[in-house]
C-alpha cells in the first residue's frame, strides 16, 4: 500500500462517511415523519456514522475498487429499515422516503460547493487541501444521487418508480427487488465487460452516472473558486 493511496483514501473518506451516513439517516427520519418508526426503535434513527457503515461495502469493496484501478468505484451501507406498510399511506409516502436519500446527497453536494468559497480564506496551502476534499465529496454526492436513482428494486429509484406508477406496472417492478442486487451485478460489470468484448460501450454507469457527473464536474470546476 502506497503513499498515493492513502492520500486519496485520507482525501475520500470523509465524504463517503458523511454522504452515506446523512442519506440513510435521511430515509429514517421521513419515514419516521410519515409513521413508520422502524428506523428508531432499531437504534438507526442516528447521525452516528458506525450505525451506518457495512465492513465490506462501506470499507472493504471501495478500497479494493481503487486498489484493483477497476475505472469506478462502488460501495454501499446498511440499509435503514423501513416498513412501507406502517407509512400512513404507503404507495405515497415511500416516494418522498425512498427520495430522501438522493435528495439529501444533492443537498450536501450543493453545500460542499458553497464551502469552496470560504475555503478559499484558509490560505494557499489550507485551501488546496480543503479544494480536494470538497471537491471529492461534490462528486461523490452527486455519483450516490444518480445512481440511487436508477429505476431498479432495491435502490431508490426503483422504490420511487413503484410509488409513482400504476399498479399494473408497479407490482412487476417491485417483484424485481427480490433479485435487483444480482441484475445490479449483471448491469454495472457483466454487461460493460461483454461490450469490452464486442467493441462496444454497454456500461449502463458509464452513461447514467459517469458521463452526467464529468459534464456537472466541469461546470462546476469553469465558476469554483481555486487556491
Amino acid at each position: 500500500m502506497n503513499a498515493s493511496f492513502l492520500v486519496t483514501i485520507l482525501l475520500i473518506a470523509p465524504a463517503v462517511v458523511v454522504a452515506i451516513t446523512l442519506h440513510e439517516a435521511a430515509h429514517g427520519y421521513v419515514a419516521r415523519h410519515f409513521g413508520d418508526h422502524t428506523a428508531e426503535e432499531r437504534g438507526r434513527l442516528t447521525l452516528n456514522p458506525l450505525k451506518h457503515v457495512d465492513l465490506f461495502g462501506t470499507i472493504i469493496l471501495p478500497a479494493a475498487l481503487l486498489l484493483l484501478n477497476a475505472g469506478f468505484v462502488f460501495g454501499y451501507a446498511k440499509p435503514v429499515p423501513v416498513n412501507f406498510a406502517a407509512l400512513r399511506n404507503p404507495k405515497r409516502d415511500m416516494v418522498w422516503v425512498a427520495a430522501a436519500g438522493p435528495a439529501t446527497n444533492l443537498a450536501l453536494a450543493t453545500a460542499s460547493f458553497l464551502l469552496l468559497f470560504p475555503a478559499m480564506l484558509l490560505g494557499a496551502q489550507g485551501a488546496h487541501w480543503a479544494g480536494l476534499v470538497l471537491f471529492n465529496s461534490i462528486a461523490i454526492n452527486l455519483v450516490l444521487a444518480l445512481l440511487n436513482m436508477i429505476p431498479i428494486p432495491p435502490l431508490d429509484g426503483g422504490r420511487v418508480a413503484v410509488g409513482l406508477l400504476p399498479n399494473a406496472l408497479a407490482m412487476p417492478l417491485a417483484k424485481v427487488g427480490r433479485h435487483g442486487f444480482l441484475i445490479l451485478i449483471l448491469l454495472l460489470v457483466v454487461l460493460p465487460d461483454v461490450g469490452k468484448q464486442l467493441g462496444v460501450d454497454l456500461s449502463l454507469f458509464n452513461w447514467l452516472v459517469d458521463r452526467p457527473v464529468d459534464y456537472l464536474m466541469g461546470l462546476i470546476d469553469a465558476v469554483a473558486p481555486h487556491a
